[in-house]
């Protein structure tokens, strides 16, 4: 019977085998050197590039989200802050726009086409485009067990915006084509038991307990490089999991309510539609499923909504009393100025987690682009006409970092965000001719 190390480089897949359960391993040396004795060791050998793009919808507060270049670091004004730590890794991206997502109405029209720059329709039928993170899947997802993942941390509103556009554009960023956005998942504990086919019966029993036979074999194949690895990957994995457990009991009792008051789970407000209460445990936990998606190669591309727009998303743990919503009308407030730092925190945490992850001669976070977008500059003026973007990872090395760029006076033609989706389109191997409303790429980037 072949050792677990071999089944791996067999199948390049990294993965363990559990009861009704399956869960994918990160980067090891050991495994990498027995890829690289394989045929296919010339491919095998080339880390894999990934896209995760977080949102954050109504705006920021435009008094503090600066950034300049210094004469040795950057320099990054209160709301950016959280990301001093990765300024090497940081491109701040100023001036780019999403043309039509411009003079057709606030909201909904600002929201639903961030990824795609399609132009939408008002009324019953939806109509847009394809977002850039399936496009990609479709073409380059073929390699990984799941195409996409595509998070959220609130639930789809449905029903139409007073400027007719359907509330579906604001609960999406992720559309599969022109009329369907792709199901969003909103559960922390259904998306880790979908990133580790955790099914049947023993769901509730923890994963790693159905591995512990495998997990030792495992160790006893793999070089002592790797062991301290394996460990350390696995106590996050239990981490996560732990987390996991309590919210998956929350879930239940959110179904059983629903079902004995006859309504609809997904309709109903949190906690009682069984969503963490605290948006700090649900934001960070969708950002560590993703971090392990990334790591154990289970998919290349993510999208996480932070908030949908027109949120209703509380802060008081940040001391702040009004909703998402109402308080991006006060945008120039200290208040909202500390909801657009926490926001940006929350990619600070994600690309944290990718670059204590090895891979190869590097980090997961270095051949990896986090992106980092807001459907509008003020939520008072709702203006749209320059967008807050950042990115983070350098992407195999093809996306250059630690700059400051600034599109704002290249002209419309010359700071479209689709140019940027078509730059690294290309960068990652699917040479488009078009994206969107874009034929060309992002100059200078």
């Amino acid at each position: 019977m072949p050792s677990p190390i071999n089944q791996i480089a067999a199948s390049r897949r990294r993965v363990l085998r559990g009861a009704g359960v399956t869960l994918g391993l990160p980067w090891l040396q050991s495994v990498s050197r027995a890829i690289d004795e394989s045929a296919d060791s010339q491919a095998a050998a080339v880390p894999p590039q990934r896209l995760a793009v977080l949102f954050m919808a109504c705006g920021i507060n435009g008094d503090h989200w600066w950034a300049r270049s210094g004469q040795e670091s950057l320099e990054l004004g209160p709301t950016l802050s959280p990301l001093q730590p990765f300024q090497d890794q940081l491109n701040v991206i100023n001036g780019l726009f999403n043309r039509n997502a411009t003079g057709v109405g606030i909201h909904p029209g600002q929201t639903g086409n961030i990824l795609s720059g399609a132009s939408l329709q008002k009324g019953a039928e939806l109509r847009g485009g394809i977002s850039v993170d399936q496009m990609l899947a479709n073409h380059l997802g073929q390699d990984t067990v799941q195409s996409s993942l595509v998070l959220g941390c609130e639930q789809p509103v449905t029903g139409y915006h007073e400027t007719n556009f359907s509330m579906a554009y604001s609960s999406h960023i992720s559309w599969q084509n022109a009329t369907s956005p792709v199901p969003m998942e909103v559960y922390p504990a259904l998306a880790f038991d979908s990133l580790t086919e955790n099914t049947g019966q023993r769901r509730d029993r923890s994963i790693l307990d159905r591995l512990r036979g495998e997990v030792s074999a495992l160790n006893a194949q793999a070089a002592a490089e790797d062991r301290a690895r394996i460990d350390e990957y696995l106590t996050s994995v239990r981490e996560v999991e732990k987390r996991i457990a309590r919210l998956r009991q929350a879930q239940d009792q959110a179904v059983e309510r629903a079902r004995h008051r006859g309504a609809d789970v997904a309709r109903m407000d949190r906690p009682d539609n069984g969503l963490p209460e605290d948006i700090r445990e649900h934001m960070k936990l969708m950002c560590d499923i993703i971090a392990m998606a990334f790591q154990t190669d289970r998919t290349r591309f993510a999208t996480l909504l932070l908030c949908r727009d027109i949120s209703g998303l509380f802060y008081p743990f940040l001391d702040v009393r009004n909703a998402h919503h109402s308080g991006s009308h006060d945008d120039r407030s200290d208040d909202w100025e500390k909801v657009s730092r926490y926001y940006v925190s929350q990619a600070a945490y994600l690309a944290g987690r990718l670059a204590e992850m090895p891979e190869g001669d590097g980090t997961v976070l270095d051949n990896s682009c986090l992106m980092f977008v807001n459907n509008m500059w003020s939520g008072s003026r709702h203006d749209s006409s320059r967008l807050p973007l950042f990115t983070l990872g350098g992407l195999r090395g093809t996306l250059q970092t630690g700059r400051v760029l600034d599109y704002s006076e290249a002209g419309d033609e010359n700071r479209k965000l689709c140019s940027l989706y078509l730059s690294l389109m290309h960068r990652m191997g699917l040479p488009a001719s078009s994206f969107g409303d874009a034929d060309q790429v992002l100059a200078n980037l």
